[in-house]
């Protein structure tokens, strides 16, 4: 059954809420009056987007990792718009403020299906612009476009605090196991080498595993999870890496998509 999809608006950050927020079912309400995608199974997404002055060079969609909201990465979108890319993002189904039961999902391939109708949506507003994805933690960043940061939980993560499908989360690893490969696009993988979620041998074995002739991976001495959210000398750095790569490959592509 096809649905069609809307996207409204730009929404304050602040009005984000933590994780451990209660379990919200909108697609039995009205249309929510913040701004959101309606995915193919009739569930809205909240979405967020940080469109620069200019015309943008590309578009950035944010992936937040399992068990948070995409508000947490408002600093780090602030920073790619101050580059002239359009960055976008919405909560997960079972995240933030989207529909669905929290941190439950039958296939973690429906988070890759979302995530690609909203690049969808947006290259039909802004055709012919490159399109990157930054991605924090969950192992959907590998299935979906080019830009990984990091932890792909290949090494030592304890799944009962990501979901409660242990099954299904270790099944999406195997499969970004086997497709590393196919890899073939530019990525730059940040890690820390303290990550007690996310064994950092994954970003090794990635480096490793995947053809990209353009691959790049910087490891922070000491550094926890949370590259973005740790001591100011870390989280500086992690976005001058993000911001020296961003302009770097968007001065190479200008207005042509990768391939």
């Amino acid at each position: 059954m096809q649905t069609h999809q809307r996207i409204y608006g730009v929404e304050d950050p602040s009005r984000m809420p933590e994780e451990g927020s209660p379990r919200q079912r909108l697609q039995n309400n009205p249309v929510p009056d913040f701004p959101h995608l309606l995915n193919a199974d009739g569930q809205y997404l909240f979405c967020q987007y940080w469109k620069p002055s200019r015309p943008p060079k590309a578009l950035v969609f944010v992936s937040h990792g399992a068990g948070e909201h995409c508000g947490r990465y408002d600093d780090l979108a602030r920073m790619l718009m101050e580059l002239d890319l359009l960055a976008f993002a919405h909560d997960h189904v079972g995240h933030g403020r989207s529909d669905g039961e929290r941190l439950v999902v039958s296939d973690f391939q429906i988070f890759v299906r979302d995530v690609l109708h909203h690049v969808d949506t947006m290259q039909k507003d802004y055709p012919g612009l490159p399109v990157f994805l930054l991605g924090h933690s969950m192992v959907l960043a590998a299935k979906v476009l080019n830009l990984v940061l990091p932890n792909l939980s290949l090494g030592a993560v304890d799944f009962n605090i990501l979901s409660r499908n242990r099954e299904e989360l270790l099944n999406a690893v195997s499969r970004v196991e086997r497709g590393m490969p196919k890899l073939t696009l530019p990525f730059l993988l940040l890690q820390g080498s303290d990550d007690h979620l996310c064994d950092n041998k994954g970003a090794y074995l990635l480096m490793d595993g995947a053809k990209s002739q353009d691959k790049t991976l910087k490891v922070y001495e000491g550094a926890y999870h949370m590259l973005h959210k740790e001591l100011p000398e870390v989280t500086n750095s992690v976005f001058h890496e993000i911001n020296m790569w961003f302009s770097q490959r968007t001065a190479e592509t200008g207005a042509r998509c990768p391939p």
